[in-house]
């Protein structure tokens, strides 16, 4: 019986590593558990983010020399991982990053008559694709591009670029669903602080819910370049009970679930936030902006509720609604948890094992289709 299965499926991972804490590599994490000890993919990480060799990981810390220097690293480690894969799977998002770790594990892989799945996560899809020749270029003649939302797969059919969805995955086991009676005013967001996640409009929202409800807290877990402004925005909105946790490890993550009861979180441009599915885990009622794919996993009055880009004042409003409606509040939290089975394992587990063995089995097109793209990205 076990001569008859078809053979393990060996697989590079080209993504950021943890140190680089976002949502390619915390899913990329994911991935890695799932596959382990699976009889049909050996998965393995192949960072775009390498460390020299002391005493050169020092200029890592210098701005644009790493860029070189990580490059440096970066292509030789390509052509060392990328030669044993049966496929590689590389993580993709947006501008200047597409360019520097994408872009070259695709070109590395075609040299090596290897087939790539672009995994593109990015929300900016619309503007990046409208902008760049080069990813267009690229995206159309892969076998295979991979989102994890209905909203990129519509945006890159736009482009006349085919794609797959499978969505990204979440260990339910983490998170402890609980019911919450009564229902506090505790807030919580995980948003890194940049700009698309447009952290000063929750603390605008914030600063209207404290004024009704003066014992709510709230609680910012994440970091970026953001941080120094939105602590002296909470000073200038003289808001009590903020806690900045700052970067967490994912591990620690479902604590601060646990500890809330409202989730919020107001994004400018988002793709499919792992975000939202962690709070549905957790029980907690979601408020968000409706933008991207949030729509897409989260139905307005049925698994959540949705505001407008930017709109603090009706932000607070619905945080507001819930806890004065704490029945409502739990019945969009029961929704959205029922929606989870979806995002797990067994389920992604196939949408990749599919796309792997279609990749595996396609023609290859000849490595030079890349290194024509036309110049000028953008």
């Amino acid at each position: 019986m076990q001569d008859s299965l078809p053979p393990r499926l060996r697989v590079a991972l080209v993504v950021a590593s943890i140190r680089i804490l976002g949502g390619q590599s915390v899913q990329a994490q994911r991935l890695l558990e799932g596959w382990e000890g699976d009889p049909a993919v050996d998965a393995w990480l192949v960072p775009i983010d390498p460390v020299p060799p002391a005493p050169f990981d020092r200029l890592l810390r210098v701005k644009y020399l790493r860029t070189v220097v990580t490059q440096l690293c970066y292509w030789p480690l390509l052509f060392r991982e990328l030669r044993r894969a049966d496929v590689v799977h590389a993580f993709s998002a947006s501008y200047t990053s597409f360019l520097l770790a994408p872009l070259p594990a695709v070109i590395v892989a075609r040299l090596l008559g290897k087939p790539v799945i672009l995994n593109y996560h990015s929300g900016e899809a619309p503007d990046h694709l409208r902008r760049s020749r080069v990813a267009r270029f690229v995206m159309r003649h892969l076998v295979a591009n991979v989102v994890p939302s209905a909203f990129l797969r519509d945006v890159l059919f736009s482009f006349d670029i085919d794609a797959d969805v499978v969505h990204n995955t979440i260990d339910l086991r983490r998170f402890a669903y609980r019911s919450r009676n009564p229902l506090a005013p505790r807030l919580l967001c995980t948003r890194n602080f940049e700009p698309m996640y447009n952290v000063p409009c929750v603390l605008r929202a914030f600063a209207r819910i404290q004024s009704r409800h003066p014992d709510a807290t709230l609680t910012l877990v994440g970091s970026g370049s953001q941080d120094a402004a939105l602590r002296a925005e909470t000073a200038a909105l003289r808001l009590r009970n903020v806690t900045f946790v700052g970067r967490v490890p994912p591990s620690d993550i479902p604590r601060y679930y646990a500890e809330a009861d409202i989730y919020v979180q107001a994004p400018s441009i988002d793709n499919m936030p792992l975000s939202v599915l962690e709070a549905f885990a957790s029980g907690l009622p979601v408020v968000s902006t409706d933008v991207g794919g949030v729509p897409s996993i989260l139905r307005h009055r049925i698994d959540g509720l949705l505001v407008p880009d930017n709109a603090d004042e009706q932000m607070a409003g619905q945080v507001l609604d819930l806890l004065g409606d704490p029945v409502l509040a739990r019945g969009l939290a029961g929704s959205a948890h029922r929606t989870l089975p979806a995002f797990e394992w067994p389920v992604v587990r196939e949408g990749w094992l599919r796309a792997y063995r279609r990749v595996s089995r396609a023609r290859l097109e000849k490595p030079a289709t890349v290194q024509t793209a036309p110049s000028n990205p953008a």
